[in-house]
Parts: C-alpha cells; structure tokens; sequence
C-alpha cells in the first residue's frame, strides 16, 4: 500500500480525542483503538482488552466518565463499559435498534444518554435502556438528503438486508461481466488469426461465454445502471449539486420511516447553564430548551458541516463551541452567531459559489492536554503541530488499517491521489460515464442481434 495509508505523526483519523480517567492516566482513542498513556502522553499501552477482534471492532467514537465514576466506550459496532478491576471492557446488550453504533454519550441528571446515528439510548443503572426518538425540526417536510438517498441506493441498504445481498450480487455480475466479455474478445482475436490451439473447443467456448454474458447482462441491467449512475454521484465533482438538496423519502424502503433523524444523528450536549440540548447532525446543529417536548429549533448561525457529520463538538467556553469536519475546525458561538476558522485564524466568510464538500483541513480529532494545549488532528496531515506529542510509538504505527477502509479507497478513487494529484476526482464520474456506455451500448448492439434473428425465425 502507498505510505499515505499507515499510520504517520497520527493521522487517519487514529486520534479522536483523549479523557482523563485517574490521576496520571490518559485514554486516547480513535480508529487505532484505545490506549493508556501517561499526562504527558509519552508512553502507550494497548488498552482494548475486551473489545471483539479485528480493528474495525477497535474503532471508538466515544469515552465518558460518567459522575459516579463508570466510563463507556461507544464503538463502531456497539456500547462498552470499563471493569476497573480487570481494566477489562465489557460488551453491553443494546436493544434491538437499527445500528448499534454509539456516535456520542452524555449525561443529564441521573440518566446516561447514548446517541446513535439513529436515537438516543436512555438509562439510569447502564442495563436497561430507553429507546428514545428525538422530536422533528420545526418545518419538517419529511425530506431527506439526496445525497444519503443516492448512498443507501449505490449500497443497497435502501431494502436492508435483501438490497445488501443484492448489491453484492451486481458487484458479482460486474465481474462476471468483465471476465465473459474479455475472455469471448481474446478468443475471437485467436480465431481470426487461427491462433487458437483448438478451434471447436475455442468457439464452444465463445458461444457459451457470448450466450451468458448476454443473457446475463440484459436481465441485470436495469440494476448495473442505476448502481453505477447513484455511485457517480457521491463523490466530488457530481457530489457538489446534489450535496444540499432534498427529496421526498422513497416509499417501502428503509428511508420511508417516521423517524425525521434517521442515520443523521451525530453528537449531542447538554447545556446545564441554559438547560438545553444542543444536538449536531449531518444537516446542521439544532436545539432544545423545553427538554424535547416540542419541535426542534435550528440555530440560525449555522457552522460549515461535511455531508459525512461532525467529527469535533466540543464546548470551550459558555455559548461557544469548536466544530469539526471535514470542512474544518470553527469557532462558533451560539448566542452572536459568530464563525471563526480555527485553524486559519480569520473569520469565515461563506462562500457564494459552491466548492468542494471539503475544506483545506479535514478535522478528524481535537482535545488538550495537561499544559492546556490544543491537539488538532487531520485525517491527511495527523497531528497539526507535531512538537505536542512525542513520534508516534511503532507499536501504533503497526496498527493495521481496517481492510473496509482500504476497500473504500479503491472504490473512492482516493488511492489514486498518491499518483495523479487532485485529478483523482475524475476517475470516478469517467469510469462511471465508460461504464454506463458500455452498458447501453452493449445492450443495444445485443437487442438488434436478437430482433434480427428472432425476425429470420
């Protein structure tokens, strides 16, 4: 794999945040796992005991310590508690919800509360949870994004299950596709230069790899198109029209549900000063004053937010919080509606045309430390200033990189930056526009074949 996908001075996203959890000891988290270190975060020790195998089980969103003492991890994959006594995590049994990813945790009164990107999770002894679904904005439309439209139809999770399976069936035919297609080329190259070794076992091949390949790809293609079409639209440039626009919710699938923050939920805080709830999605940040008994209200100042959520919500002082994305890191205050970038030190200004759905820094993590200073991670770049931590140990650097997120970056593209630069972007809409000339083109050419012989029979 090109360097750019190990672990480097922390980057891809290895570093979340940090939390004290006694004197002297310092959990860091992110998708390298959780480590304890010591104030001055100089030594490092593995301290994932308890959590599945595999590093994509290791990926924690979240550590709170609550104010009797317990702490919780919210993972990829689910919800843990830490037994101090075996410095042991332990799973919780969630219920029975549509993603158990905790994306945020925090605490109100007696009750924990567990964000998911779906619903809160309430409880008040850790083991018996509330399934609680957050109040609709004020002026819901019953609208969803089209970009998350597009991603649950190019995934297939637009059906559950039955539409995961089935995408994974059209990659399947793709390859079929692919394969069938270039080997009846090849062969058809070997006969006509009577080349082929063995020419009645070189056409019956031809026959049956043409019969199937055609067969095949007309029944799928209704399928093969829509999948490629959907899939050119979730990166930049084609992203960049649709990223803020709404479409009604398509009936009978996973989207048509009465819940207005399905798969859009991010991060969550409870302002004791103002007795309100402040919650992030992948739409903008929202809020409650009257403990969710009515609509939510939409902060009028809103903060530059990726289309993929808030990775940094963290409060720095009364009405201002520092907000993360892959847009950036801003200094936002909920009371003047003032935006400052953090990280280029200058007021924002939003732009009138619309741009990448990225900024010049793609924030993955953010906390302080003992000394009070500020650790600012991008996914690309790792720590922003290096000199606030010591090189990061080879036993991190080893962290293997989740085999999905490898996965996603050959599909994505990305992979290709290390050798072209920015014009990485193109692949994408040009293999999908290739493809879908292909796939037209082909079947036109097999529908006139197939009109002819049926009309000489």
């Amino acid at each position: 794999m090109p360097e750019v996908y190990s672990y480097k001075n922390w980057n891809n996203a290895a570093v979340r945040s940090a939390i004290t959890i006694a004197p002297n000891q310092v959990l860091v988290y992110g998708n390298m796992g959780i480590w304890l270190s010591d104030s001055n975060l100089t030594q490092f020790t593995d301290y994932s005991r308890g959590f599945d195998s595999g590093i994509d089980n290791k990926k924690v969103c979240k550590i709170f310590k609550s104010s009797n003492g317990d702490i919780y991890a919210g993972s990829l994959f689910g919800l843990y508690q830490l037994n101090p006594k075996t410095q042991t995590w332990n799973k919780i049994q969630l219920p029975d919800i549509h993603n158990p990813r905790i994306v945020d945790i925090t605490e109100k009164g007696d009750e924990l509360w567990f964000l998911t990107r779906s619903e809160i999770l309430k409880t008040k002894d850790g083991e018996t949870f509330e399934v609680y679904q957050v109040p609709a904005p004020e002026n819901y439309q019953n609208k969803i994004g089209l970009f998350k439209t597009l991603w649950l139809i190019h995934s297939g999770e637009v059906y559950g299950f039955i539409g995961k399976i089935l995408v994974d069936i059209i990659g399947l035919i793709f390859i079929f596709l692919t394969l069938t297609g270039l080997f009846y080329f090849f062969n058809k190259k070997k006969l006509k230069h009577h080349k082929a070794k063995n020419v009645k076992i070189t056409q019956a091949r031809n026959k049956f790899y043409l019969l199937w390949h055609n067969k095949i790809g007309w029944i799928s293609l209704i399928f093969l198109i829509i999948t490629t079409a959907t899939g050119m639209f979730l990166r930049p440039p084609l992203l960049i029209p649709i990223a803020d626009a709404k479409v009604g919710k398509l009936p009978y699938t996973t989207l048509d549900t009465p819940n207005p923050w399905f798969d859009q939920l991010r991060r969550i805080y409870f302002d004791k000063s103002q007795d309100r709830i402040i919650i992030a999605t992948i739409n903008g940040v929202y809020y409650s004053d009257d403990n969710f008994n009515s609509d939510l209200k939409r902060f009028d100042s809103q903060p530059p937010i990726s289309v993929m959520g808030v990775n940094t919500f963290e409060t720095i002082a009364p009405h201002q919080f520092l907000v993360g994305s892959f847009e950036g890191l801003f200094l936002w205050n909920t009371e003047t509606g003032f935006i400052y970038d953090y990280i280029e030190q200058k007021p924002y200004i939003k732009p009138v045309l619309k741009g990448p759905p990225i900024g010049n820094f793609l924030v993955t993590g953010y906390f302080r430390n003992h000394n009070n200073e500020e650790l600012i991670f991008d996914y690309d770049k790792g720590l922003l200033t290096p000199s606030l931590l010591p090189k990061m140990p080879k036993l991190i650097e080893n962290t293997p990189i989740s085999l999905w997120n490898i996965s996603v970056e050959y599909h994505t593209g990305r992979i290709y930056e290390v050798f072209i630069g920015p014009f990485y972007i193109l692949i994408v809409p040009i293999v999908g526009l290739m493809s879908l000339f292909i796939l037209i083109s082909g079947f036109i050419v097999w529908w006139r074949k197939y009109r002819k012989m049926a009309h000489s029979n």
